[in-house]
């Protein structure tokens, strides 16, 4: 599936389990630590973002250009998101895990190790992110689709290949359906880049 049709399959909700509900049934499942320039969020109905909202399944969570969101999911979980990204909270249980959709733009996941483990995974059109108890990046870098971890461990497959990511390993995805490169090792340059088009 290339970026277009996968984008369209985000902002539609198809094929998506579980996201289709009327904003008051929907869970929450998190709220907003902070928000800075235009932040949303959609199930039926756009709603603007600010400290304290809540984060609710099957929500489309996005930033405008500039603006940044911390998320803090149930159970402990950390999502950031930068510039101009799109989020789907596609499915999320704190004691067993759940499944984030990064359609555009950056992120950043953060987990405690010391807190129980849980099976999430972050999906894109690149490919499928496992993580656990783990800090990473995921987003554009210097022209490719990057992956960093910076604590923990990531699991990364795509084009039918798998990498595991240890603390300071990082890769590169090409193109939708294209593999993983070899792991490397980061510069701490590139490592702050990736880190401050999330953060700011």
């Amino acid at each position: 599936m290339d970026r277009r049709h996968f984008s369209m399959l985000l902002l539609a909700g198809l094929g998506l389990p579980g996201t289709l509900h009327a904003t008051g049934a929907a869970r929450q499942v998190g709220d907003v630590r902070s928000a800075s320039g235009g932040v949303f969020a959609q199930i039926d109905q756009r709603r603007t973002l600010s400290a304290g909202a809540d984060v609710l399944l099957g929500d489309l969570v996005w930033t405008e250009a500039d603006a940044r969101a911390a998320l803090a999911m149930e159970g402990g979980s950390n999502v950031f998101l930068g510039s101009s990204a799109r989020l789907k909270i596609d499915r999320f249980v704190a004691a067993s895990g759940g499944q984030l959709v990064l359609g555009d733009g950056a992120m950043i996941f953060d987990r405690d190790d010391a807190l129980p483990k849980t099976a999430i995974e972050v999906r894109s059109v690149f490919g499928l992110i496992g993580v656990r108890g783990t800090r990473f990046f995921a987003g554009p870098s210097r022209g490719t689709f990057g992956i960093f971890c910076e604590r923990g461990e990531v699991k990364v497959e795509a084009g039918g290949e798998t990498r595991v990511l240890a603390a300071g390993d990082g890769v590169e995805i090409t193109a939708a359906g294209a593999a993983a490169s070899a792991l490397k090792r980061w510069n701490p340059a590139r490592i702050d880049e990736a880190f401050r088009s999330v953060l700011g």
